[in-house]
């Protein structure tokens, strides 16, 4: 058999490759008035603008009974389970309460990805290709934690009140973040989410954003992933200069924000996300 790898629903990985290399996926949720609905299993049609629409994390029961299901799945080589920054979601704390309660919690190592997004994903991504590849636990566990420890992620995003309401961005960050003062620039730094520079017009916030991603790759190969809500124009422009500005990329993906992520950033926002190295 071999490990199995599992993530939660904000890595926003394209379906092709979460079946191609069997990685099992944990829904998050999203609450919209008295309805927990879960992410990529039940439809979701929702106001992003909407003050009433927050969103979840996996339960501990429900992340306990995907990592023994995993488990059973790898025959015994174990399971190695990377979600978002706990900086952001009680996610990996709720995996860490169920690794607790299970009888084999020796084979379940936890991952936190000190990301969001792809920035979940691709650490995934590369965990999952050494599985395959028949990589022991400890080599897939050291490969998800080099991928996120490499990793930068940066969004802009028309408004950051969202992020503020949900404790996610500081107040002072959400001001410098107002649509009268300047278009916000902001990045993930040690899983949490800070306030890079400003900019006072969309293209020169994008022209920053382009400037930070290709100063994070190198110039050694990079996997670059590009994000989006409801914006897709502008991540196909932004994935296009990334490609022809970062030398060697290994790899590229353009992603659609999933509905967790969504709620959060608000429409029409994008991010970019670097792994200096590319993905294992």
């Amino acid at each position: 058999m071999a490990v199995v790898v599992v993530t939660d629903s904000s890595a926003s990985l394209p379906a092709a490759l979460v079946d191609e290399l069997d990685i099992a996926v944990v829904p998050l949720h999203v609450l919209v008035g008295d309805r927990a609905i879960r992410e990529g299993v039940e439809p979701i049609d929702i106001d992003y603008a909407a003050d009433t629409v927050t969103t979840s994390a996996a339960s501990p029961g429900e992340l306990r009974e995907v990592y023994e299901r995993a488990l059973a799945r790898s025959g015994g080589d174990g399971v190695v389970a990377v979600h978002l920054s706990r900086q952001l979601s009680g996610t990996w704390e709720a995996g860490r309460q169920a690794v607790r309660d299970m009888d084999a919690a020796d084979h379940v190592r936890l991952v936190d990805s000190l990301g969001a997004g792809l920035a979940t994903g691709l650490p995934t991504l590369a965990a999952a290709r050494r599985a395959r590849a028949g990589a022991p636990l400890d080599i897939v566990y050291d490969t998800a934690v080099a991928t996120a420890s490499r990793a930068r992620t940066f969004f802009l995003v028309n408004r950051t009140e969202q992020l503020r309401r949900g404790g996610r961005l500081s107040s002072a960050a959400a001001f410098f973040g107002s649509e009268l003062v300047t278009k916000p620039l902001l990045q993930i730094v040690e899983g949490r989410l800070e306030l890079r520079e400003k900019a006072r017009t969309r293209s020169k916030a994008y022209a920053k954003l382009v400037a930070a991603a290709v100063d994070a790759a190198g110039e050694d190969g990079a996997a670059v992933a590009v994000q989006h809500l409801e914006a897709a124009e502008a991540a196909e422009t932004l994935a296009g200069q990334l490609r022809e500005l970062i030398p060697g990329i290994r790899e590229l993906i353009v992603a659609e924000f999933g509905p967790v992520l969504g709620v959060h950033l608000g429409l029409g926002a994008v991010g970019v996300l670097v792994v200096p190295g590319g993905c294992a």
